[in-house]
């Protein structure tokens, strides 16, 4: 008995002095500062999965879809930096919408005004990114599609004779 209680203290002495090690070198640190949106993403997809398990109930759909998209969100701006969040603030309005989305698509009795404000969520979360993404280097790309749009109407349109 007494031998086994000493490879018990061993053992939890090791672990001990490994976890110090480790700290020391930095690991906890940097799983801490890369790792910490999977806190918010994977409570997102367990609630998924436990909803698709049937375990619970349909309105547990709405933290579920917000945490997952508020998670792969800061993961984005962890992973390429938080200047990022400026263009991609409006996340926070889509996971509203995607939560009362599949809550509203999920539950039998269909809630009445739960769906009218996930659409229309939804579609000022898509503004929104339009007019953050035309603050951007996209304006670029725009007017490129607008001068080849006016272009292909004047040469490719005009002369097939053919009026609108």
């Amino acid at each position: 008995m007494r031998m086994r209680n000493e490879k018990a203290i061993g053992l939890f002495i090791a672990a001990a002095g490994i976890i110090i090690l480790l700290g020391k070198f930095g690991v906890f640190g940097f799983i801490g500062r890369n790792f910490w949106p999977l806190l918010i993403l994977l409570p997102g997809i367990a609630l998924h999965a436990l909803y698709y398990a049937r375990i619970s109930p349909s309105w547990s759909l709405v933290p579920a879809g917000i945490l997952t998209v508020y998670g792969v969100l800061f993961s984005i701006t962890n992973t390429w930096g938080a200047g990022l969040m400026s263009r991609l603030w409006p996340a926070f309005l889509l996971g509203i919408a995607i939560g009362l989305l599949e809550y509203s698509m999920a539950e039998r009795r269909r809630p009445e005004y739960v769906l009218p404000a996930a659409l229309i969520l939804g579609a000022v979360s898509i503004i929104l990114f339009g007019f953050t993404l035309l603050q951007t280097g996209i304006i670029y790309v725009l007017a490129v599609l607008l001068i080849l749009g006016g272009v292909w109407l004047l040469l490719g349109r005009g002369r097939q004779g053919r009026g609108w």
